[in-house]
């Protein structure tokens, strides 16, 4: 596996605690983001190299920021 598929995977790792810290569904973070509910699934996968404004968008939607979802990403 390369380094970069693993910072994806790590990435969405720290999402998907998020996210369940919050108690939220995938639906309803997506919802909160104006995402769809399998674009959450492939970013928590590692599947998807996710753009700036939508990394804004998900940190909002977590109630948090972008620092927080990639202080440990390196």
């Amino acid at each position: 596996m390369k380094n970069q598929e693993k910072k994806l995977i790590y990435f969405g790792d720290i999402v998907r605690e998020h996210r369940k810290r919050l108690k939220l569904s995938q639906e309803q973070l997506a919802s909160n983001c104006g995402f769809d509910r399998t674009y959450i699934s492939l970013i928590e996968r590692g599947l998807r190299n996710i753009s700036f404004l939508n990394i804004l968008k998900l940190a909002k939607g977590l109630e948090t920021n972008i620092s927080e979802l990639t202080k440990d990403i390196k």
